[in-house]
């Protein structure tokens, strides 16, 4: 495999998401059995999925030589979606070794838009589409608005056997995003 590094912005001359509590309903929550469309081919309904799950969900990835979307670096946590994703890869053994048996990117880009990032940063998981906000609206997941899209805040999830147990929000800055998860999972251990 080879190394691909995204070069990460300057984080602090971008403006922090901010805590507003759209999260604080998911945990606890058993996932409704919503199946979404994966880059590796298959229908994923994280409900039915046995074992540790993360999920991270990302607002967009960007194409190389196509502007990201007026605006883009002034909407607190917008920016980062490829730093954030190729952190989930570096750190993907990391995760194996501490008990996650499935990993996960989330948007709700199309499955093939989200085809050619998985390819061009080599992730070793799949990233699922919720392109038709089934899965958002079911469980009333934090979006923003930009350029006519409805996208995904940057959270995450950690999922036991289908049930919501940790959740990552805000998430900031995003290539730390991997990183976070990979110590709670060593402080769980640990306990």
């Amino acid at each position: 495999m080879v190394d691909i590094f995204i070069d990460a912005p300057d984080w602090s001359t971008l403006p922090a998401p901010r805590d507003d509590g759209a999260t604080d309903h998911l945990r606890g929550l058993t996932l409704p059995a919503i199946p979404l469309a994966a880059t590796d081919g298959a229908r994923v309904e994280l409900s039915a999925l046995r074992g540790r799950s993360v999920v991270y969900a990302y607002p967009r990835t960007g194409k190389p030589g196509t502007a990201n979307p007026d605006g883009w670096d002034l909407i607190p946590g917008a920016r980062g979606c490829s730093p954030q994703s190729c952190s989930f890869r570096d750190h993907f053994g990391e995760m194996r070794a501490l008990g996650v048996a499935h990993l996960f990117g989330l948007s709700t880009q199309d499955t093939e838009y989200q085809a050619e990032a998985a390819a061009r940063l080599q992730l070793p998981f799949p990233l699922l589409s919720d392109e038709h906000l089934a899965f958002t609206r079911a469980l009333d997941l934090p979006t923003f608005e930009a350029a006519g899209m409805t996208l995904l805040k940057r959270f995450t999830l950690v999922i036991d056997d289908g049930r919501i147990i940790h959740v990552f929000y805000p998430v900031f800055p995003p290539d730390r995003s991997a990183s976070d998860v990979v110590a709670w999972l060593r402080a769980l251990r640990a306990c």
